[in-house]
C-alpha cells in the first residue's frame, strides 16, 4: 500500500475533527436565520409580501447556481503554500459577517428598494458562505479515504452545524427576541433583530476564522501538488460539471439531497408560522422547543452509527421516512382527528416531535454527506480527475436550498392562501390556518418520498467502496 493511501486511512485526531467541523456553526447560524426568521421578518415585521421575499431568495439561489461551481472548480485547481482550500476559507470570514449584519438592517425606503436590498444582501451572504463552505467540505476527501472515518468527519460537521442552528434558535427566542411594552410577541418585535444580527455576525466571524486556523496545520497531509491535468480552465469546468451531473451514482444522491433540502427548508420556514399562528406559542415557548432539540442532536450520532451494521443507504432511507412522520404527525392529528391539546400537553407533544425530527434529520444529513464523499473515488476512477470541490459545490448549493427553495415554496403557499401580513396571533381565521396545514402535509410528503425514491438508485456499499480505493491504490 502506498504511503499516500496509508496516510489517508489513519485516524484523524479529535482536535482536527473539531476544527474541521467548527465552521459549520456559521453555516447553521445562517441557515437558522434564512429558514426560520427571514420570511417572518421581512413579511410580518418589515411588511414585504411573502411572494416577494420568496422571489428574492430564489434570485439569490439562481446566482448561487452559477457561482458555486466556479468556486468549487477554482478551489480544485488552486495551488499555494497554504494548500488548495484554506486561502478561500480565510478570505470569506469578514465579508460573510458584514453582509449578514447588514441583511437585518434594511433601509426605510419604498418596498421596491427594500426588495432590491434583500436580493443584494442575500446574494452577498450566500457567495461569502460558499467561499468557506465549499473548500472546507472538500477537505473531507483529502483528509481520509476510509469509509467509516468519513462518516465520523461528517458527524462532527453535521453536529456542529446543528449546534449553530439549534443553539442560535435558543439564544434568539429566549434572549434576543423579547416582547415589547405594547405586548408584541418577541418574534414580531423589530428591535430584537438588531441585537440578533450583531450576535450572529460576530459568532460567524469567530467560527470561520477558528475553523480555518485549526485545520490549517493539517494542510501538510493533503494533496497540495495538483497534477497538471487538474489545472484546467473553463473548458475543464464544463467538462467536470457534465461528468458529475450526468453520472448516475452522483445524481442519485444529489437529487435525494435536493428534495430532502427543499422539504427541510419548507418545514423550518413554515414551522415558525405554525408555532406562532397554529399553536399560538410565545417566543419563550419556541425557545424551550429549540432547547429540547438538543436531545435529538445527542441521539443523532449513535443513530447514524447504525450504518456500520446495516449500511449507509438502508439507514438513510429509514431515517427519511421516520422524519416525515415526525414532522407532519402533530398537525395531521389536529386536522384529521380534531384533537387540540393545550398547555403542558401541547408542549409535551411538540417536544417529542422536535426530538424525533431533529434526531432523524441530522442523522440523515450525516449519512448523505458521507455518501457524497464516497462518490469521489467513483468519479476519480471514471474521469481520472479529483473533483472534490466541484462535487461538493453542487451539494452545498443544494444544502443552501434549505433556506432558498424551501423559503420560496413557503412564500408561494402563504401567498396562495392570502395569508395576511403583519398579523397578530389569534387574528388569523382558523380555516385559513388549517388550509395551510393541509398544503404543508401534502407538499412535505411528496418531497420526502421523492428523496427516498432517488436514494434507492445509489449503488455504493462498503465493499464496493473498498474495491474502488484498492483500484486507485494499484493504478
Amino acid at each position: 500500500m502506498s504511503d499516500e493511501i496509508a496516510a489517508s486511512r489513519t485516524r484523524i485526531s479529535v482536535p482536527v475533527k473539531l476544527a474541521y467541523g467548527l465552521g459549520s456553526v456559521a453555516f447553521g447560524i445562517k441557515d437558522h436565520g434564512f429558514s426560520a426568521l427571514l420570511m417572518l421578518y421581512y413579511n410580518q415585521v418589515i411588511g414585504l409580501p411573502a411572494s416577494w421575499v420568496g422571489a428574492a431568495i430564489m434570485v439569490a439561489m439562481i446566482v448561487d447556481a452559477v457561482v458555486d461551481p466556479l468556486i468549487g472548480h477554482w478551489s480544485d485547481s488552486f495551488r499555494s503554500r497554504w494548500g488548495r482550500r484554506h486561502p478561500f476559507m480565510y478570505a470569506s470570514a469578514l465579508p460573510l459577517s458584514l453582509a449578514y449584519l447588514l441583511l437585518w438592517s434594511p433601509p426605510s425606503v419604498d418596498q421596491g428598494m427594500q426588495f432590491a436590498y434583500l436580493v443584494v444582501m442575500s446574494i452577498l451572504v450566500r457567495i461569502s458562505i460558499s467561499f468557506f463552505e465549499i473548500p472546507n467540505t472538500a477537505l473531507m476527501n483529502e483528509f481520509t479515504k476510509d469509509y467509516d472515518e468519513r462518516t465520523s468527519l461528517a458527524t462532527y460537521r453535521t453536529m456542529l452545524y446543528a449546534i449553530g442552528m439549534v443553539g442560535m434558535g435558543v439564544v434568539t427566542f429566549k434572549l434576543l427576541l423579547r416582547p415589547d411594552v405594547a405586548g408584541t410577541v418577541g418574534q414580531l418585535n423589530a428591535a430584537g433583530y438588531i441585537g440578533y444580527s450583531h450576535v450572529a455576525a460576530a459568532l460567524m466571524l469567530a467560527c470561520v476564522m477558528l475553523s480555518s486556523w485549526g485545520s490549517h496545520r493539517h494542510v501538510a497531509r493533503v494533496a497540495s501538488d495538483i497534477p497538471a491535468q487538474e489545472r484546467v480552465g473553463l473548458i475543464g469546468l464544463w467538462r467536470g460539471l457534465g461528468a458529475i451531473l450526468l453520472d448516475r451514482v452522483y445524481s442519485s444522491v444529489l437529487l435525494c439531497c435536493f428534495f430532502f433540502a427543499v422539504a427541510t427548508g419548507m418545514n423550518t420556514a413554515l414551522g415558525t408560522y405554525f408555532n406562532t399562528y397554529f399553536w399560538r406559542m410565545s417566543a419563550d415557548q419556541m425557545g424551550t422547543l429549540a432547547a429540547a432539540a438538543f436531545v435529538g442532536m445527542l441521539l443523532a450520532p449513535p443513530t447514524a452509527m447504525l450504518a456500520r451494521r446495516f449500511g449507509k443507504k438502508k439507514v438513510a432511507i429509514g431515517l427519511l421516512l421516520v422524519a416525515l412522520a415526525a414532522c407532519t404527525g402533530p398537525i395531521a392529528i389536529v386536522l384529521v382527528l380534531g384533537l387540540q391539546p393545550s398547555g403542558s400537553r401541547l408542549m409535551g407533544w411538540l417536544i417529542v416531535q422536535s426530538v424525533f425530527s431533529v434526531q432523524c434529520i441530522l442523522a440523515g444529513m450525516i449519512l448523505l454527506t458521507s455518501m457524497v464523499a464516497d462518490v469521489g473515488e467513483h468519479l476519480q476512477l471514471k474521469t481520472g480527475r479529483r473533483m472534490e470541490g466541484l462535487m461538493f459545490a453542487a451539494l452545498i448549493m443544494l444544502n443552501k436550498a434549505v433556506s432558498g427553495m424551501g423559503v420560496f415554496t413557503a412564500g408561494l403557499m402563504l401567498s396562495a392562501i392570502h395569508f395576511p401580513e403583519k398579523a397578530r396571533p389569534g387574528e388569523v381565521a382558523v380555516p385559513l390556518i388549517h388550509q395551510l396545514g393541509w398544503i404543508y402535509i401534502v407538499s412535505l410528503s411528496v418531497l420526502w418520498l421523492l428523496a427516498v425514491l432517488c436514494l434507492r438508485f445509489y449503488p455504493i456499499t462498503r465493499e464496493a467502496h473498498l474495491r474502488m480505493v484498492e483500484r486507485l491504490e494499484n493504478s
